[in-house]
């Protein structure tokens, strides 16, 4: 029985031998794992170094800082001061006064909270303003409470003031809008 497992000891020696053998050797060009020194030794073959712009691109480190300067640059500000455009967009609320009769489609995505007086849900479809404060869809129609937060999640959707409601209703907006007037058109910004 010694010499059995004697015997196949031998041969799995035998048989594994190959499969080591087979194995790269770390570090080396044959080693599927990319190391820096790797890559240090491929971009010096090439006759550059990474980031100096010895490369054949041109592009050197200060090259690059000075064209990502110039995107950012580029970029629109919002530093929170008069800034804001007359529709509303931004990151700052906007106080918007609704007369009587009029109504404020908000754009997909904006923000709004009725302020005071007696406020309707307006929507073009059945799906209604999510109320993020109650935790419930507004259908049309439906009573909008006072300070709750709505979201917008399509063009179409908005507030009007209730036919009874003579004072003016204040709403804080943040995103796009749009003031109509029981008529259709639209009130100047």
């Amino acid at each position: 029985m010694k010499k059995v497992i004697g015997l196949g000891m031998v041969i799995l020696t035998v048989l594994a031998s190959p499969i080591h053998a087979a194995a790269p050797t770390p570090g080396s060009a044959d080693d599927p794992v990319v190391t820096k020194s790797y890559l240090e030794q491929y971009v010096q073959g090439l006759g550059g170094s990474v980031g100096t712009g010895g490369g054949s691109n041109g592009l050197t480190e200060s090259k690059i800082k000075e064209i990502i300067a110039q995107e950012i640059a580029k970029l629109p500000t919002n530093n929170g001061g008069g800034g804001t455009p007359s529709t509303g967009q931004g990151n700052a609320m906007k106080v918007v006064a609704l007369k009587a009769g009029q109504t404020i489609l908000a754009d997909a995505g904006s923000e709004l909270i009725v302020r005071n007086g007696k406020t309707l849900a307006v929507s073009n479809d059945d799906n209604g303003i999510p109320d993020v404060t109650a935790g419930k869809d507004l259908a049309a129609g439906t009573v909008v409470q006072n300070n709750h937060l709505l979201i917008f999640p399509r063009d179409g959707r908005g507030v009007k003031p209730d036919l009874k409601e003579t004072a003016d209703v204040y709403v804080m907006v943040r995103g796009g809008y749009v003031v109509q007037n029981a008529d259709g058109s639209k009130v100047p910004q």
